[in-house]
């Protein structure tokens, strides 16, 4: 039987990979940590965020992580698609807090 690929991960940058207080910008350390993980375990992943591509890029290159990205997107504001998200069968959301139990919960496939 043959293995399903490793999914796909989307993070975000905002509260996910740093956090802002005024000017200053903190990374989110455990965050930073998994991206390079996934990205050593062969992961596709890629970074986005409503504060568009070259935010993502430029947060990415501050952090030492831009090479674990395969690309940088703004965040969709509107999806076409003939399933709503929710009927997605192989999305998992992971809020910043759970990102230590992602993939060590998952089958080899990544499914859960």
């Amino acid at each position: 039987m043959s293995q399903l690929p490793k999914p796909v991960v989307f993070v975000d940058v905002d509260d996910t990979l740093v956090r802002s207080f005024g000017t200053k910008r903190i990374p989110i350390t455990a965050v930073v940590d998994k991206v390079r993980a996934l990205h050593a375990a062969g992961y596709t992943i890629y970074c986005w965020s409503s504060g568009g591509s070259e935010y993502c890029r430029s947060t990415a290159e501050d952090l030492g992580i831009a090479h674990c990205f395969v690309g940088f997107l703004p965040k969709p504001q509107i999806l076409i698609d003939d399933q709503h998200p929710s009927d997605w069968r192989l999305l998992k959301w992971l809020h910043t807090n759970e990102v230590d139990g992602f993939p060590d919960d998952q089958d080899e496939n990544g499914t859960g």
